[in-house]
């Protein structure tokens, strides 16, 4: 990055994320013998990358288990990475002083896939919503009432409705929930995982567009985290692709979406629904995703490739620029 720049709004270097499953009573006994058993390590993030500019809405697309979750995550906050920093502003949070460091926290929110699961259902909504702003002194609690209205009214629901409890909800009303509990402690920046997923389709409309309504009138900031490209395409800016804890490639929208780059990225948007698309034959990705616990050496994606050379087995296909704007991690541009 130049020094003339603009700084990126949110920031991640070199995050990697790795859990260990500690070594099972079996495991233990066989290491007591002398056998050379290991704990299980998942390398679920591998040294990734990202920036996203203020205003901007940056879509991660991939397979389930590439890690992309996990991501959303040390984006937002809720996991520490093992390796790799995370930045807010061009400053590395962990080394804020304490008060930085919560408004930081604070600016980013997630929102979460299930909207069932990730409400409280002891609480009513006028307390999953109001408890945060009253707990980080952002509202009073003669205030909270009207606070939480005027969210529930920016969100499209009715103040009414404050004193009822989650089950009393439809998803779409929980997922509308779920986004007013996030703005209530005004972030600027929201991540967003897999948070239409969950709803159906003529609902998933309705909340994508209260995405955008929202992006313009407060000027916010998405990390949107989907498996669904047409979603993905109709929200997004820039896209990148995941593959087995790895960025394999990122573009703009239009430009990803008319050229793919990367084989596995050509062979997600092929596939696709269209119109035009009828009477083709469905013809799915070769192979299944590996297992995260041993992920193929060189390339991760080469077990699975039509174009796989000798080397992609053995060599990690660096993540760099193809085009202004692109970049791909592909043996092939070479």
């Amino acid at each position: 990055m130049s020094g003339a720049a603009i700084v990126p709004l949110l920031e991640l270097r070199g995050v990697s994320m790795r859990f260990a499953k500690p070594l099972d009573a079996a495991g233990r006994i066989a290491r007591l013998f002398g056998a050379r058993a290991r704990a299980e390590v998942v390398r679920a993030v591998d040294g990734v990358d990202l920036a996203v500019g203020r205003g901007e809405v940056v879509g991660l697309v991939g397979e389930s288990g590439c890690g992309k979750s996990t991501l959303g995550r040390i984006a937002a906050g809720l996991l520490t990475p093992t390796a790799g920093e995370r930045l807010w502003r061009g400053a590395a949070v962990d080394r804020l002083a304490s008060g930085a460091r919560r408004s930081a926290q604070l600016a980013v929110q997630m929102i979460f896939q299930d909207p069932y699961a990730s409400l409280n259902p002891r609480m009513r909504v006028q307390d999953i919503v109001g408890e945060a702003p009253l707990v980080h002194g952002l509202v009073a609690r003669a205030a909270q009432r009207d606070y939480v209205a005027g969210l529930l009214g920016r969100v499209g629901l009715d103040a009414s409705l404050m004193r009822r409890f989650p089950h009393q909800f439809s998803g779409g009303q929980r997922a509308r929930i779920g986004v007013a509990r996030a703005l209530a402690v005004r972030p600027e920046f929201l991540v967003c995982d897999e948070a239409v997923a969950a709803l159906d389709v003529s609902i998933q409309a309705q909340v994508l567009n209260l995405y955008i309504r929202l992006r313009e009138e407060l000027g916010l900031t998405y990390l949107f985290i989907s498996h669904d490209l047409g979603v993905v395409r109709h929200v997004s800016d820039r896209v990148l692709i995941m593959y087995l804890g790895r960025v394999v490639e990122a573009a703009p929208t239009d430009e990803l979406y008319a050229r793919p780059n990367h084989p596995y990225t050509q062979a997600l948007l092929a596939e696709v629904p269209r119109i035009d698309a009828r009477h083709r034959r469905f013809a799915a990705i070769q192979g299944e995703i590996p297992s995260p616990l041993a992920p193929p050496p060189g390339c991760h994606f080469h077990p699975r490739c039509p174009h796989a050379l000798p080397r992609c087995k053995i060599e990690r296909p660096a993540l760099r620029e193809i085009a202004p704007g692109r970049l791909s991690a592909c043996h092939l541009n070479d």
